[in-house]
């Protein structure tokens, strides 16, 4: 659980360095994504123990893990657009 903690603040300050070294940067919004995924994976894995869970559960804790990621990417890309549509 220790190297579960030390991974999950490496992976924290590997995000706040790439926010800051390629701010302008096109793909950073995927990048982030896939470390918030991957951070999302590992407390469910280590913390909340998904892989003894009953299969229904752990697919939709997989899919709760995956909506903040995709939510960014899709405001990362299309901010405009969704902005629009959540306008009246």
């Amino acid at each position: 659980m220790t190297a579960a903690w030390l991974i999950l603040v490496a992976l924290t300050l590997v995000s706040l360095g790439l926010s800051e070294w390629f701010r302008e940067v096109r793909w950073l919004p995927l990048l982030v994504a896939a470390i918030i995924w991957l951070k999302g994976a590992l407390v469910a894995r280590c913390f909340i123990e998904s892989h003894v869970v009953h299969p229904f559960i752990a697919r939709v804790l997989s899919v709760f893990i995956a909506i903040s990621p995709l939510a960014l990417i899709a405001t990362a890309f299309f901010g405009g657009t969704l902005a629009r549509w959540a306008t009246l």
